[in-house]
């Protein structure tokens, strides 16, 4: 199964970034790109690509307890970015980023000690993607109208491991769906 750690955004902050999406969707050109839906709004802490289902038991009591060593953190999403010169359209995170730069890669290790493989490890970027391109896009009219974009904050209490099921292929406007699989409430004991 696809499996990835997340930091999940509570219901308030995802409708304040749905209104600001709104609006960005009416904008010229917005066709051109791949709006990600409100159920695909997460932080991704760690990829995991395919993993065996005999691992996921392993793997999430390692999780919880990664969860179980990181105090709750408070977050709130902020301003906007692009990878690969539009290929990703993204909202930021403002609060405490080193803790959760701290918990993505407890996120990561718990993997590793699962024996799930990581690959080379790369520096964490918090961001929460709302669009990818459909070709090369520019951007940067989008990353300046999410600039003053602030949503309200939150504490976050919890590192969910989900599941995604990729659309078939073909399916025209098909979104993946995201499934928690389990979750580990953040408690900073060690």
């Amino acid at each position: 199964m696809r499996l990835f750690a997340a930091v999940l955004p509570p219901e308030d902050v995802i409708g304040a970034l749905a209104y600001e999406i709104a609006g960005l969707r009416k904008a010229p050109g917005a066709d051109r790109l791949r709006w990600t839906q409100r159920p695909g709004w997460h932080f991704t802490l760690a990829f995991y690509g395919e993993v065996d289902e005999e691992v996921v038991p392993e793997l999430s009591a390692r999780l919880e307890k990664a969860a179980r060593r990181t105090e709750p953190f408070a977050l709130a999403l902020r301003g906007g970015g692009q990878f690969g010169h539009g290929k990703a359209l993204w909202t930021g995170a403002e609060g405490d980023l080193a803790t959760m730069r701290l918990l993505a890669e407890r996120a990561e290790a718990a993997a590793r000690r699962a024996g799930v493989p990581m690959g080379e490890h790369r520096s964490y970027k918090a961001h929460l993607t709302v669009a990818r391109g459909r070709g090369p896009v520019d951007v940067r009219s989008y990353v300046r109208a999410l600039a003053d974009f602030t949503s309200p904050a939150w504490t976050v209490e919890e590192l969910v491991l989900v599941r995604s099921h990729l659309p078939k292929s073909g399916e025209a406007g098909a979104q993946p769906r995201y499934e928690p699989v389990a979750r580990g409430p953040l408690r900073g004991a060690g």
